[in-house]
């Protein structure tokens, strides 16, 4: 764990020294799982790694899977446990990708820019490509970038009891915010 820590952080500085790649460490992901059964299913991770190349457009964003925090604690508990996340034989969650058409627009100026982000999404050892709409608005040099998708549970090997029992979202909401 010190060794990724170590590891994330030399990447940061690294990409803090280059103009056109923009960083940050708070960006969020919420995971929205909720069903008619069950209303609890939600949690919010504060603490991703996100990076963004302006100039050719690609994103990366890494999530450690123990940071996702859910309002009821056995919740959060079943979520890291070997039935769900198994985050400790898979600590993160991560997405690498491109935007489409980045030389359409400006990300130097000011605006808002509808746009497609392509890429590979790993979540519990198992790497899917995603495409999905995305949103970025620049205001005063600031850049923010939110795009909301679903993942099929499945997809990534996931085969918990309460999916079966319909207390969980087959096809949970994932939402991403990220101001660089």
């Amino acid at each position: 764990m010190k060794k990724a820590i170590l590891i994330l952080t030399a990447l940061i500085v690294a990409t803090v020294s280059l103009a056109q790649k923009k960083t940050t460490t708070s960006a969020t992901i919420t995971f929205d799982a909720t069903t008619s059964l069950d209303a609890k299913p939600k949690a919010e991770n504060k603490t991703v790694i996100a990076a963004l190349d302006t100039k050719d457009g690609t994103v990366q964003f890494e999530a450690t899977i123990k940071n996702f925090s859910f309002a009821n604690p056995t919740m959060q508990e079943h979520f890291n446990g070997k039935g769900w996340m198994d985050s400790d034989q898979f600590p993160s969650a991560t997405f690498k990708g491109k935007i489409a058409d980045i030389n359409s627009f400006d990300l130097s100026k000011d605006g808002t820019y509808n746009v497609n982000v392509g890429g590979d999404l790993t979540i519990h050892g198992v790497t899917k490509s995603i495409v999905t709409p995305a949103v970025i608005t620049v205001t005063g040099g600031k850049i923010n970038a939110t795009a909301n998708f679903t993942i099929q549970i499945a997809d990534y090997n996931i085969d918990a009891p309460q999916v079966a029992a319909g207390k969980v979202s087959k096809v949970p909401k994932v939402s991403v915010s990220a101001s660089f």
